[in-house]
């Protein structure tokens, strides 16, 4: 397998116009994602009610429903499909392997494992206690994943970094159920949480998650170059100047923040660092400067889109956003092994 190489010049006019104008089309998508999260529901609130709602006080039972219900379950969802959604982009351009993503990896059932141990454990309960464990978790499952592929002759191939990683996902779901068959109380309130969903996470969360998705971000960025480098082969990349190394190291990390991010506040949302990478190459190409910006754009609109669509699907009930980005997902993969973007 191997990573795209870079087809066009992003210094070109045309080049910059039509990343631009992808970009503008991407941020109206996604004010219209969150609109539409803030105004669809059990009981439909019209968008100019919407907006008295967030910029006026009032205790009318539209205001309560967006201010007290929709909104902190918008802002997660806002922050959640960017990490994952970044994390995902970095996880494909460090592996070079475009089926690359949090859950094949291994590295959000690793969070997963983290979790089930913090309430098990540790006794702890909510989001903001869950974030650590969800980082220790998914940190160890990236070493192990990396230590594991580079054994052997070829090192950390691609093929190798997904074989190593859907036997560690094997192995931790393995562990994850046998504490659960041992745990009834664990077993409750992990489950819904383990099915995916921003429709649980208090306003609260945003506040405890923010820093890290910040952190995240920022390591992210910091080796976009590196990572339009890497795409090239290592030698190459070396040729040119970087550490490759460091940006794998500082990538990875990064990206494991992010992972911890999302699986803690929202649990294993999956598929959705999948396929937005792929849609943000298809729009700006290739150029990591340009694909995780989009990527943090598109990402909550999908996870939005198919929170709202899980809101509508059944009058009187919800389908979990977890269930509704594994429906759009599986799809996804299926045309894309299909049309021979993945080779051996």
């Amino acid at each position: 397998m191997q990573a795209a190489v870079p087809t066009s010049n992003p210094r070109t006019p045309s080049g910059a116009r039509r990343r631009v104008g992808w970009t503008v089309a991407a941020v109206a998508a996604l004010l219209l994602a969150a609109l539409l999260s803030l105004a669809v529901g059990s009981r439909p609130v019209a968008p100019s009610q919407v907006l008295h709602a967030l910029l006026h006080d009032g205790d009318d039972p539209a205001s309560t429903i967006v201010r007290s219900m929709r909104l902190p379950r918008t802002v997660v969802g806002l922050m959640v499909g960017a990490a994952l959604a970044m994390a995902g982009t970095v996880m494909q351009g460090i592996t070079r392997n475009p089926i690359a993503e949090p859950g094949i990896l291994g590295v959000g059932q690793g969070a997963a494992l983290g979790v089930v141990l913090a309430i098990t454990v540790a006794g702890t309960h909510g989001p903001g206690g869950y974030v650590w464990f969800a980082f220790a978790g998914a940190a160890l499952a990236s070493v192990a994943v990396y230590a594991i592929a580079s054994r052997g002759r070829g090192g950390a191939s691609p093929i190798k970094l997904a074989l190593a990683g859907a036997a560690l996902n094997a192995l931790i779901t393995s562990v994850v159920n046998g504490v659960l068959t041992t745990h009834a109380a664990t077993l409750d309130e992990f489950r819904f949480w383990q099915i995916g969903s921003i429709a649980g996470p208090g306003a609260g969360t945003a506040w405890k998650i923010w820093p890290f998705l910040l952190a995240g971000t920022v390591l992210v960025l910091s080796v976009a170059r590196g990572l339009d480098a890497l795409a090239l082969g290592e030698d190459v990349a070396r040729g040119l100047g970087q550490n490759v190394g460091l940006v794998r190291i500082v990538g990875g990390v990064g990206a494991t923040v992010l992972t911890g991010v999302g699986v803690a506040a929202a649990g294993p949302i999956v598929f959705l660092g999948l396929a937005v990478p792929h849609l943000a190459r298809a729009l700006v190409g290739t150029d990591h400067r340009w694909v995780l910006p989009m990527a943090a754009l598109l990402g909550p609109v999908m996870l939005l889109g198919a929170d709202v669509l899980g809101r509508v699907l059944y009058e009187g009930s919800e389908v979990p956003s977890g269930v509704m980005t594994a429906l759009i997902g599986l799809p996804f993969l299926v045309t894309l092994v299909r049309r021979k973007a993945v080779a051996a």
